[in-house]
């Protein structure tokens, strides 16, 4: 499907490719939404098997994004900055400066920080080039590292699934597969075992793994392939997208699905698929929200206790979202979409009246 096509379907309404060869970026932003506001989305960096595939991801995010950001009741719309390149090689000053210099062009319709591939650190450069990135480190007046709230805010959508499923929020003796142990992952997998909740954990990255088992032994690591095959009561991905597909779901043999992960569903069906079987899914846009308030609060002049309450409110939009899709026959992922597309309606009407 090409650009437009999905600016059809989908109703984007920017994609933005900029190349600086001087430093090697390849930068894709993707503006989807802007209703509710200027569009507020994390720059990935990712070695992309071909053009295609950055693009859609770029798509896919910046959709994500504009659902998350009125789902969390934040006035921001939805976007993604993508760089084609490997993070672990492909990093240099100059090329977050150039990604700043593209980012300001737009005059602050898309703000921009951190995510998969990127760190705080990373953006000090492109901060000396716009004033449109948030997720600084805290010593350069940010908020520092987006993941810890990231995972508060998965832990308390945890508490919201296992009420609705089992009656109860605790975790204690819970068995839940972890699958990514990076940023987010490492950091619920310290949250996990603190409830004393059993880990069983995986990453396609070997030294993820050995820094996690290091520091906590008990954690049961496996195979990337095996972790779909883990009787637990939760699967939880905090990896990459579309995890959640034709050949994974049927391996599954949880009764919860509930990560940090954007774009879990590889298509709308598989949610409809775990909700035939009967598996309650956490929205992922929904639970993962807590970065996004973090980063968004930083805009407005950071207050710590605010963005807490604020992380603490997912566990009762997922029990809204939950008891929405049960009165109306919903999978919980429609049951979402309604709910974001409720706000965005709304408040585009008020924005009807000029001021």
């Amino acid at each position: 499907m090409g650009v437009f096509s999905h600016r059809e379907e989908d109703g984007f309404e920017q994609v933005i490719f900029c190349e600086d060869r001087s430093c090697g970026l390849r930068l894709i932003i993707a503006i989807h939404n802007t209703v509710l506001g200027p569009a507020l989305g994390g720059c990935r960096m990712w070695p992309y098997a071909t053009e295609e595939e950055a693009v859609q991801d770029a798509l896919r995010l910046a959709k994500g994004m504009t659902y998350k950001s009125a789902v969390a009741g934040l006035d921001y719309g939805g976007g993604k900055a993508v760089i084609w390149g490997d993070p672990k090689k492909d990093k240099s000053e100059a090329l977050f400066r150039a990604l700043g210099r593209f980012v300001d062009t737009l005059k602050g319709r898309f703000i921009t920080g951190t995510d998969v591939g990127t760190y705080p650190e990373d953006f000090v450069y492109a901060a000396r080039e716009t004033k449109y990135v948030t997720s600084l480190p805290v010593e350069y007046g940010g908020s520092g590292n987006s993941a810890v709230p990231t995972a508060k805010g998965v832990m308390h959508g945890l508490h919201a699934c296992m009420q609705h499923r089992y009656g109860r929020e605790s975790l204690q003796g819970v068995r839940v597969a972890v699958q990514g142990l990076g940023k987010v992952g490492s950091v619920l997998v310290e949250m996990l075992l603190a409830e004393g909740a059993q880990v069983v954990a995986t990453d396609v990255d070997d030294e993820k793994v050995r820094r996690v088992q290091a520091r906590h032994p008990e954690v049961q690591m496996t195979g990337p392939e095996e972790i779909y095959d883990i009787d637990c009561e939760v699967f939880s991905p905090n990896a990459l997208g579309a995890v959640l597909n034709d050949q994974t779901i049927p391996r599954l043999r949880c009764s919860i699905v509930a990560g940090s992960a954007n774009n879990q569903l590889a298509e709308a069906r598989h949610g409809d698929e775990l909700h035939r079987r009967g598996i309650l899914y956490a929205p992922d846009y929904v639970i993962n929200a807590g970065g996004v308030i973090q980063v968004a609060d930083e805009l407005q002049g950071l207050n710590p206790q605010r963005v807490e309450h604020r992380v603490q409110g997912i566990y009762g939009t997922l029990q809204e979202i939950f008891r929405l899709a049960e009165q109306e026959g919903l999978p919980t992922y429609v049951a979402a979409d309604r709910w974001a597309e409720r706000r965005i309606e709304s408040v585009a009407e008020i924005h009807r009246v000029y001021a």
